[in-house]
């Protein structure tokens, strides 16, 4: 178990007024014992109360053991998952993890009926929010891996590419350089740049596209994730007004960040900016999202977050312009916020490129 990490979970639980919590989440699971377990339909659950003791229950297929401070309850297939945590939670309130899903809960209720089910996720999502030394060492190295291959893929660009092609190129050179695993890459050219997150397809590159990509995958578990848009032999007087208003909007909201500011701030700062260029309809999605053991995770960078800054949050910040059926640019980096300000993860240069 790990035990300081346990120990903020605690404490988050009594600022919450929870007594006990059931984890289920892989990423929050890894993240408290250790274990990385993808159960599908079987039931693995985390049991927690406030006093830091904890139980474990899983499937024996999952072949995990118990360690002096993590008591393992395993099942079988074709038995009731459930049996085991009913006999052990208490009356009253249980705060449950946001991704479990409901046929355990409506049995635990069931067998249960003295149970009060409430939204648990927070005590373990305010945790993670804040990444440890060890986390920020993994981070940094994601990033790093993120770098090299989104260079290496750029010097790709050439006549008759597809999208498909380079996004699988992406992929390989993640898993060359050490990825956990492939991934769903965001390349596009052209109209398609206009669709936040459009799936990449066997469009052919042409001059004057802009080339989108949004590269993303976990590394030893823990996710890069960044976006940098350059253009195909030419750029027209639009598109580079339009690439160095985002590339603006991601500096100026970037040189915000430091403890204590508001997060919704720092998406009104890259948001003003763009709308004050004449784009701001054309910004349609959050300017970011938390980052760690999931892609996107706590905390949300958006007008709507009343969440101030703290060290060790790590965040994208990721300005875009989409001009349906015309192009469209987006720039992204991940940011770890520090005590003097911030740390962008992220070192490919963001001056407008133009491949010949």
């Amino acid at each position: 178990m790990k035990k300081q990490r346990i120990n903020s979970v605690t404490e988050n639980m009594k600022k919450a007024g929870l007594t006990q919590i059931i984890v289920s989440s892989t990423a929050s699971l890894y993240y408290l014992t250790g274990f990385w377990v993808e159960p599908h339909e079987r039931m693995i659950a985390l049991y927690l109360d406030i006093s830091g003791k904890a139980i474990l229950f899983g499937n024996e297929i999952f072949g995990l053991e118990s360690m002096p401070d993590l008591p393992l309850i395993n099942h079988k297939d074709g038995y009731h998952p459930i049996e085991g945590l009913a006999k052990v939670v208490k009356p009253g309130k249980l705060g449950i993890d946001k991704s479990w899903t409901s046929n355990f809960l409506i049995e635990l209720m069931q067998l249960r009926k003295d149970i009060i089910p409430v939204q648990g996720s927070a005590p373990v999502d305010l945790a993670r929010k804040l990444k440890d030394e060890t986390e920020q060492t993994l981070m940094r190295k994601s990033s790093r891996i993120n770098d090299q291959v989104v260079g290496s893929v750029i010097a790709m660009i050439k006549d008759g590419v597809t999208e498909n092609y380079l996004a699988s190129q992406v992929n390989k050179q993640f898993i060359k350089n050490g990825a956990d695993c492939e991934g769903t890459q965001l390349v596009c050219f052209g109209a398609n740049c206009a669709d936040p997150h459009h799936n990449s397809n066997n469009t052919i590159l042409k001059v004057g596209d802009s080339v989108l990509f949004d590269i993303f995958t976990p590394i030893n578990r823990y996710w890069c994730d960044m976006t940098r848009t350059v253009f195909y032999k030419t750029v027209t007087d639009k598109q580079r007004q339009v690439y160095n208003l985002v590339k603006l909007a991601n500096e100026t909201a970037i040189s915000k960040i430091k403890p204590g500011v508001l997060l919704s701030e720092i998406d009104e700062t890259a948001r003003n900016i763009i709308t004050q260029g004449g784009y701001g309809e054309y910004f349609t999605h959050r300017l970011g999202h938390g980052i760690g053991l999931d892609c996107h995770e706590p905390p949300d960078v958006s007008l709507a977050s009343d969440t101030s800054l703290e060290v060790g949050m790590m965040f994208s910040v990721e300005p875009g312009i989409y001009l349906p059926g015309e192009f469209g640019v987006r720039i992204e980096d991940l940011v770890m916020v520090t005590e003097d300000g911030y740390e962008v993860l992220n070192r490919y240069p963001k001056e407008l490129q133009v491949i010949d």
